[in-house]
């Protein structure tokens, strides 16, 4: 691809005391583009997501963001940088609706001059904005007004997608977003997240499901034991391939 990638991790090394998470881990996610992150339990990358998302710093290497180092030291200032991460949990509000939890703790309100905390909640904009982008992502949910506890797997998980999509100027990461679903539930958040792709987006996905990484990624990159050990384009004819670099096997 030429020009710049919109996010790059460069040498990136983390350690928990005596255990080395990462070890010179280098990606590169380009805008329009899915990008696998694969490798079993323990091959490091959660440590690497936690660390494009702010949870940690690299104690080594260096993020950047369309070519800029990026100071991502907490994830607020990594959202604030447009880096958005679905994790296997949602941090959904299960009484609150849809909207409610697109904005929640990033309020559209009034007036500016004010501290946040005096402003006034602009709830029908929130409200019309949120219905808006589940309309262009095409997410069927039974109502905008109820909240998100009486709604299906897939449901709760098109909506965490779908506030990820409204805030990421960036970068959209999904932690195995497909787990737990039946079927026809995973195949609707497959089509969201070619949609995402489709508009632009760049999108990290991490996924155990082989099956979607051949339907979906763009490029895969596979880690083990902290290092980065392959990066090719997935398809049927180097499944096997794949498949050896994250158990360590000769292909």
């Amino acid at each position: 691809m030429s020009g710049v990638p919109v996010l790059s991790v460069r040498d990136g090394h983390k350690r928990f005391g005596a255990v080395h998470a990462l070890k010179g881990v280098s990606l590169d996610s380009w805008r329009g583009e899915v990008l696998a992150l694969l490798g079993d339990n323990g091959a490091g990358k959660s440590t690497l997501v936690r660390c494009i998302s702010g949870v940690h710093s690299l104690d080594e290497g260096e993020i950047r963001l369309d070519g800029e180092v990026a100071a991502l030291s907490t994830p607020a200032l990594a959202r604030r940088a447009g880096i958005e991460t679905v994790y296997q949990d949602l941090a959904l509000f299960d009484n609150l609706t849809p909207s409610q939890n697109f904005y929640c703790g990033r309020e559209i309100s009034f007036p500016s001059w004010l501290p946040r905390p005096l402003r006034f909640a602009r709830r029908r904009t929130m409200d019309r904005e949120a219905a808006a982008v589940i309309n262009r992502l095409k997410v069927k949910l039974p109502r905008l007004d109820a909240p998100v506890a009486l709604m299906s797997g897939g449901q709760r998980q098109a909506i965490a997608v779908a506030r990820a999509a409204v805030f990421a100027r960036k970068v959209v990461i999904l932690d195995e977003p497909t787990a737990a679903l039946g079927l026809r539930e995973s195949r609707k958040v497959l089509d969201l997240i070619r949609q995402l792709r489709d508009e632009g987006n760049a999108v990290i996905l991490i996924t155990h499901n082989m099956e979607h990484v051949l339907e979906l990624a763009d490029r895969a990159v596979v880690l083990r034991q902290g290092r980065k050990v392959g990066e090719l384009k997935p398809d049927r004819t180097n499944q096997q391939e794949l498949v050896s670099l994250i158990v360590g096997a000769e292909a």
